[in-house]
């Protein structure tokens, strides 16, 4: 008890005096007190009083395990949550101790917890999820994680440790599907059940069968290799879905209708959220929480830092992560949905937490910037040449520069002709990013 104490203690001080120093203080803390008390986070973990929900997945965990996270706060409920995506094992600590009293008591009616996928194996040794999503996998860090079939083998690993837990999947994905086909456990689907009309000419990493190795057959598909599909060797296809999405409109914000009697009507950008949406639903439902006001549960949620994040600088400026090709392609595919003329700034790091791998730029459709309203391309990181490179491959007929500094790139591009900035940026680059728009967007309301 007294090792449990200390730990929740130094953890908390840690994360006060981090703060105070400007810092994140998101998993450090949370490191420190597993090396005082091993065990705390079994110990806390078990003193959630409902549902533990783990959300893995290689794009759009974030934004789903936050929207989770702001339904259940929208009904009163006491959630642990991190929420600035420390999904690692000591993030998944200090995210607890947040939650817990300086006397070791913790008030948490439900904890959901977005989880790295290579982390799951480690932290479903301390924790049991009740219920396990997983959003999509993609191809992603490849220095990291390598080819696709070891993430999902990280994820069959950590499901072997998991004791009653539901599986919720996307269904469109087949690389999910064949982990929900092999769980033998209770599993959810969800997806769109109708052609979209997206058509993205992209790549499909999960496009053979797993149990026979023939390529899989489409009825539609909406991007990488995510779809209506079956296999025409064996009984492998696209499973049952639950929680499905139809009547798609995308012309002004997100429109469609959940099994066919929910219709869903929020501003949010990208075609990709309505599969977050579709998924924070089912689990919302799993859970058995109440969804009749969700249109108005979504319109107050706000989107985690750079996820198609607006500010204002006498025009708009769009921040969006994307870390993997699938992100950047769907990034690229919001642009050219947007008919206004657009300036770009393209900026990539190869930081650890980036990955140290960059040769997953060319499989980004950068080709298509050629077909809109696009004026200037700036490029900036450590690899902006890297991207000067791809551009040029791409044979894209705009005005390109490369920078050296992020905030001198944005206040020249904002003196370019577009009616809106587009930052399409990786994960290290984000919250410097963030910063610097925070501050020119206080200069600029303070000028009035």
């Amino acid at each position: 008890m007294i090792r449990f104490l200390l730990a929740v203690w130094a953890c908390k001080m840690l994360i006060i005096a981090g703060r105070m120093a400007g810092k994140k203080s998101s998993s450090g803390p949370g490191e420190i007190a597993m090396k005082i008390c091993p065990d705390i986070l079994k110990i806390l973990s078990k003193k959630v009083k409902k549902q533990i929900i783990a959300v893995c997945g290689t794009n759009g965990k974030t934004t789903t395990n936050n929207m989770i996270c702001s339904i259940l706060e929208k009904k009163g409920y006491s959630v642990v949550c991190n929420k600035i995506g420390a999904n690692m094992l000591p993030g998944t600590v200090t995210a607890f101790i947040e939650k817990t009293g300086f006397f070791g008591k913790i008030n948490a009616d439900y904890a959901t917890l977005e989880i790295d996928e290579a982390s799951a194996r480690h932290i479903f040794k301390h924790l049991n999820p009740d219920v396990m999503l997983i959003t999509n996998l993609f191809r992603d860090q490849l220095d990291r994680y390598g080819e696709i079939e070891m993430t999902a083998g990280f994820l069959k690993e950590a499901l072997d440790l998991t004791k009653d837990t539901t599986l919720i999947i996307n269904g469109d994905d087949p690389v999910c599907a064949a982990i929900a086909k092999d769980y033998g456990k209770k599993v959810i689907a969800f997806g769109i059940s109708e052609n979209a009309d997206i058509n993205l000419d992209e790549a499909k990493e999960g496009q053979f069968c797993k149990y026979c190795g023939k390529p899989l057959e489409y009825e539609y598909y909406h991007y990488s290799q995510l779809g209506s599909y079956k296999c025409p060797g064996c009984d492998f296809k696209r499973p049952e879905i639950s929680v499905e999405a139809t009547g798609i409109d995308i012309s002004d914000g997100l429109k469609f209708t959940v099994n066919k009697k929910n219709r869903i009507n929020v501003a949010y950008r990208g075609f990709y959220n309505i599969y977050n949406i579709l998924a924070a639903l089912a689990v919302s439902e799993q859970i058995n929480v109440d969804l009749s006001d969700i249109n108005e549960i979504l319109s107050d949620y706000k989107p985690q830092i750079g996820r198609m994040e607006k500010f204002d600088l006498g025009k708009p400026v769009i921040l969006n992560l994307a870390k993997n090709p699938a992100g950047f392609n769907q990034a690229i595919f919001t642009v050219l949905a947007d008919d206004k003329k657009k300036d770009i700034i393209v900026a990539i790091n190869d930081n650890p937490g980036d990955g140290k791998d960059v040769s997953w730029i060319w499989d980004v459709d950068f080709e298509k910037l050629s077909d809109c309203k696009v004026g200037k391309i700036a490029y900036l990181g450590i690899r902006k040449y890297d991207l000067e490179v791809r551009f040029k491959y791409a044979d894209i007929n705009k005005e390109g520069k490369v920078y050296n500094d992020l905030k001198t790139a944005i206040k020249e591009m904002l003196q370019k002709d577009g009616e809106i900035l587009y930052l399409l940026v990786n994960y290290t680059v984000i919250f410097e990013a963030q910063n610097i728009l925070k501050e020119l967007e206080k200069e600029y309301r303070k000028e009035g």
